[in-house]
């Protein structure tokens, strides 16, 4: 590799990480991202054990620490608001919750000086040479890369071009979330509310500006038919599967017509054999989205990063082995985070009256029982469960 000129797809979060690391080693990188500027609101994301190293290595724990939402209690309620039950503080939140914008916000000041922005614009169609791949982005211009990687979450554009179909490696997991942000009308103090009902499940959150909340909605149907962009149908979606329910809901819907940050997508999972193809490698969601109950996303992007652009400078360059590297060192790791959504879904928005009682019944009596700190250990257990390698000093430019 003569000069390491990487193009990036994605401007979230590991898609500027793996940017602030390559940087660091004399690659260089550039972001192409389809929306105008870096994408605000989103929900709260969780950082446990190594990711919390690597924001360490980066300088940038303090000002992630800054931002953190540190939501304490969150209550379960019934349709009069009356508590049915608690989750213990800190089971959602991991050490340490940020909201993703926020988080994107700090990746992003971190690098734009340093990495190359292409906002507005997205890949259309790459071509891979012996020595480079010719990048043609979809307002026509063209470009050549050392190397391509996919930082573009769950409907990675690059993974399609680059491996195959979505649906080859997609794996659905019976459930839809939406997010958006909304006034802190209830006045919840870095706190939090849940209310479900058989198959469904709504969510109040406050935790960063005092001013704002999240509304929350899960729900239970079959695959649906929607388009991705379009988020006039996505809420028409939202209110004919929760417009006859009662607590807050339909206020909660009220809010939905003028958020700024309307988030809708399934709850999915991401597995693949290999996360490179030649000159292509894949990251974060876009490689092993582990689903938004895992509560590990974020950290695994943030450690993928740093072990791609690691490898990378390690290798001297050399994308075959560093890749080969990249995967070996991270598939236990990304195995072990993915297996925590693995069979919780069901219990976390219950489909029947039954198991809707048994998970209240089961949040009564957890704070009495030894199980109310394993349920924190445990995650924390899994984001420690990799080993970070020490990369400083290395170069990777030929």
């Amino acid at each position: 590799m003569k000069n390491g000129n990487i193009l990036i797809s994605g401007a979230s979060v590991a898609g500027p990480a793996l940017a602030f690391w390559l940087h660091r080693y004399g690659f260089q990188p550039t972001i192409v991202e389809r929306a105008p500027a870096v994408r605000p609101g989103g929900y709260a994301i969780d950082f446990r054990g190594a990711s919390l190293r690597v924001l360490e290595r980066m300088g940038l724990l303090p000002e992630v620490q800054r931002k953190q939402t540190r939501i304490g209690a969150i209550t379960i309620v019934d349709r009069n608001n009356s508590k049915v039950a608690s989750m213990p503080d800190g089971f959602t939140s991991g050490e340490l919750e940020i909201l993703r914008g926020d988080l994107a916000d700090i990746f992003h000041e971190a690098t734009r000086e340093t990495t190359e922005y292409i906002f507005d614009d997205s890949i259309a169609a790459m071509e891979e040479s012996e020595d480079g791949v010719d990048v043609l982005f979809q307002s026509g211009r063209r470009r050549r890369f050392d190397l391509v990687a996919g930082a573009d979450g769950l409907h990675s554009k690059v993974r399609s071009v680059a491996f195959g179909e979505e649906a080859d490696f997609v794996r659905y997991l019976g459930y839809y979330v939406s997010i958006f942000t909304i006034p802190n009308y209830l006045h919840l103090d870095h706190a939090g509310l849940y209310y479900g009902t058989p198959g469904r499940k709504v969510g109040i959150f406050s935790g960063g500006d005092p001013a704002e909340a999240k509304a929350s909605f899960f729900f239970a149907t079959e695959p649906l038919c929607c388009a991705r962009y379009d988020s006039a149908q996505q809420k028409e979606i939202l209110r004919s599967h929760f417009g006859r329910e009662g607590w807050e809901v339909p206020r909660l819907l009220e809010w939905m017509e003028s958020a700024p940050d309307f988030y809708f997508d399934s709850v999915s999972q991401v597995k693949m054999k290999r996360w490179s193809a030649g000159r292509c490698v894949l990251l974060g969601d876009a490689a092993y989205c582990a689903s938004p109950l895992s509560g590990m996303g974020t950290g695994m992007a943030v450690v993928g990063a740093y072990v791609l652009a690691g490898e990378l400078a390690e290798s001297g360059g050399n994308h075959r082995v560093a890749f080969e590297s990249y995967e070996r060192l991270m598939r236990r790791f990304v195995e072990k985070c993915q297996g925590i959504a693995d069979g919780g879904v069901d219990w976390f928005v219950p489909r029947t009256r039954f198991r809707l009682w048994l998970s209240h019944q089961m949040w009564k009596i957890l704070p009495y029982t030894p199980w109310k700190n394993m349920m924190i250990e445990v995650p924390l257990k899994i984001g420690n469960s990799i080993d970070l390698r020490d990369y400083e000093g290395r170069t990777g430019v030929c």
